[in-house]
C-alpha cells in the first residue's frame, strides 16, 4: 500500500523527496490527465486520497467523482482506459499531472479531449475539433 504523508509546511514542501499531496478542504485534488505520446491535455479530475493510491499502485487512472461521490477508473463503463506512463505533482504538491497512453476518447462527449472548445475575448464559445 502507498504511504502518502502529510504535507509540510513552507519551502519544505517544495523540496520533499517524499509524496506529501496537499489535499483541498474536501479531501480532493485537481488531476490533469495529458497524452504521453503527444503533450495534448485530455482532461481534468479529481482524485481522493484513495483514487491517488490506487492510480500509483495499479497504474490505471482513478478518480473521485465528487457528483455520485464515488472512485471510478477511467473507462471502466466506456473501455477508454488511461494508462498511466508518470505521474507528476507541482511544487507545493497541490496538483497532480498524469501523463497517460489513452486508449480511445478521453472526453465523455466521444472526443480526443475535454478542451475541444475555445474562448473568444468577447466570451463567445468556437469547437476546436
Amino acid at each position: 500500500m502507498t504511504d502518502l504523508k502529510p504535507p509540510l509546511s513552507g519551502s519544505e514542501q517544495d523540496e520533499a523527496k517524499e509524496l506529501r499531496p496537499r489535499f483541498n478542504a474536501d479531501g480532493l485534488i485537481p488531476a490533469v490527465a495529458q497524452d504521453s505520446a503527444t503533450g495534448e491535455v485530455l482532461m481534468m479530475a479529481w482524485m481522493n486520497e484513495e483514487a491517488l493510491r490506487q492510480t500509483i499502485e495499479t497504474g490505471e487512472a482513478t478518480y473521485f467523482s465528487r457528483s455520485r461521490g464515488k472512485l471510478w477508473r477511467k473507462g471502466e463503463t466506456s473501455g477508454n482506459t488511461q494508462s498511466v506512463d508518470e505521474v507528476l505533482i507541482d511544487c507545493d504538491q497541490d496538483t497532480l499531472l498524469l501523463k497517460v497512453s489513452q486508449k480511445g476518447p478521453a472526453c465523455h462527449t466521444d472526443r480526443k479531449s475535454c478542451f475541444y472548445r475555445k474562448v473568444s475575448p468577447g466570451g463567445a464559445l468556437s469547437f476546436t475539433d
